[in-house]
């Protein structure tokens, strides 16, 4: 009798530790979104290059999440997140120290945060495909699971942006980027040692010998799952728009706006982390009670709510306490978002495809991201910040009215209808040896972003669905 409590606490260990790791990692996320536009003004003094920055971080993402999925199960999750956290941990590190001995130039950093771009997208989707498994190992229910993984980030969130507001304004941006490089440092350690013999996440094996040919045939599965699924489909249109505006509002939109009119570094740590306190309270409430009540209509009221209203409080007003109260519920609208779509995702891709469906569905909803934060850049230089602000909350609201018009969202309620959810994409294999394999567990952003399309509404990556 004495050994029964400690096989459950056994069983919990891997999704404890991956939701800990991804908290940390995303901890880390927090501080250079806020960490780097502000190093990008102290140095530079220009919106403009802000923006320059914010696409070379995004475009790699976005690359990465287009031909990652089955490099993903080939090397193996735990392996991807680990050098992703490293490489990452490597990037963010240089520029602090590149720049306190006089070595950074601009293209540098444009080239780290690239590569930091690059890396960061494989190592999210790795942890987030792993979660329906260690839910099910654990003896968890999947929503629970996705509303867990959702709320654990969105903490994460909220203390890395107030760690990094008052950091830079008492030690100055480069501390918070090294702090960054030891988050991600840690995130891969914990990784690496906490979900050592977890099947689903060691490479896969008994497939079809490694070729261009292969890879092509597993990435265009991925692909075609995604595009035959209508809702799938909506979903990523939406998202996509969202996150390219939310882009535009953490990498160059709210840091101009703080400089100017609200006091500078410290305002933005508020404000980050007041939206993300409001996605965690947003995100345990769905857990504990979100079941009992229509999907499809809490999540179109709460994506309606969770970001437009911000760019237009922000773009009339030049104080911090109507911006910190429209944050605040925003976040809280925006923590419902995520679960429902991770939930979605879940229940509507097989297993086996979960690497290569999160990575298209990363890469859709990704796509609009390195063009939003070069377009608030020039929009403030061409129009003012107030201009800019209205604008893109315009193109926020207009994308958010998407599940009132589209009828491919009133699918969302439950399961997939029987044909969709377990469907198999039909693509013939480059030759006889292609077999399909099934990964050992079942298991499924949606920014991240992660994974997943995930809306990053303004405190963001994945995607799995993330505000």
């Amino acid at each position: 009798m004495s050994s029964a409590p400690r096989e459950p606490a056994g069983r919990r260990a891997p999704l404890a530790v991956t939701l800990a790791a991804n908290s940390i990692s995303t901890a880390g996320t927090s501080l250079t979104l806020i960490g780097v536009p502000w190093f990008v003004l102290e140095t530079t003094g220009s919106a403009g290059r802000a923006g320059v920055v914010a696409f070379c971080a995004t475009l790699p993402i976005v690359l990465a999440a287009l031909i990652g999925g089955p490099f993903i199960d080939r090397i193996g999750r735990r392996r991807v997140a680990v050098a992703s956290d490293t490489v990452c941990g490597l990037a963010i590190a240089a520029i602090p120290l590149l720049h306190h001995v006089g070595a950074l130039e601009f293209w540098m950093l444009c080239a780290l945060m690239a590569l930091n771009g690059f890396a960061h997208t494989p190592g999210n989707t790795a942890r987030y495909v792993l979660i329906p498994d260690l839910a099910e190992h654990a003896g968890t229910t999947l929503p629970r699971a996705a509303s867990l993984f959702d709320a654990v980030s969105r903490g994460a969130r909220m203390v890395g942006a107030a760690l990094a507001g008052v950091l830079i304004a008492f030690a100055g941006s480069e501390t918070v980027l090294l702090l960054d490089a030891a988050t991600f440092g840690l995130s891969a350690l914990l990784v690496a040692v906490g979900v050592r013999g977890v099947g689903s996440a060691e490479p896969r094996k008994g497939g079809a010998p490694v070729s261009m040919r292969t890879y092509g045939t597993e990435l265009r599965e991925g692909y075609g799952y995604l595009l035959g699924n209508r809702l799938l489909l909506a979903v990523v249109v939406m998202v996509m728009f969202m996150n390219g505006t939310d882009q535009g509002w953490n990498a160059v939109l709210l840091p101009v706006h703080a400089e100017a009119e609200l006091g500078g570094a410290k305002a933005i740590g508020l404000l980050t982390a007041l939206f993300g306190a409001g996605g965690l309270t947003g995100a345990l409430l769905y857990g504990a009670v979100g079941h009992r009540f229509s999907r499809r209509a809490v999540f179109t009221v709460c994506v309606i709510l969770c970001g437009a209203p911000r760019f237009l409080v922000a773009g009339v007003t030049g104080t911090v306490l109507p911006l910190a109260v429209t944050m605040l519920l925003g976040g809280i609208a925006g923590g419902v978002l995520n679960p429902i779509l991770t939930t979605v995702i879940y229940e509507r891709v097989p297993d086996r495809l979960r690497s290569r469906v999160s990575g298209a569905l990363t890469a859709g909803c990704e796509f609009a991201m390195p063009v939003g934060g070069l377009a608030a850049g020039l929009l403030v230089e061409g129009v003012g910040a107030s201009g800019a602000l209205l604008a893109m909350g315009g193109v926020y609201f207009v994308a958010t009215l998407s599940p009132l018009v589209f009828p491919s969202w009133r699918t969302m309620e439950g399961p997939a209808e029987e044909g969709e959810a377990g469907q198999e994409v039909s693509v013939p294999p480059p030759d006889d040896t292609c077999e399909e394999v099934t990964s050992s567990a079942p298991s499924p952003e949606v920014t991240s972003s992660a994974p997943s399309p995930e809306v990053s509404s303004s405190a963001p990556s994945r995607p799995a669905p993330a505000p």
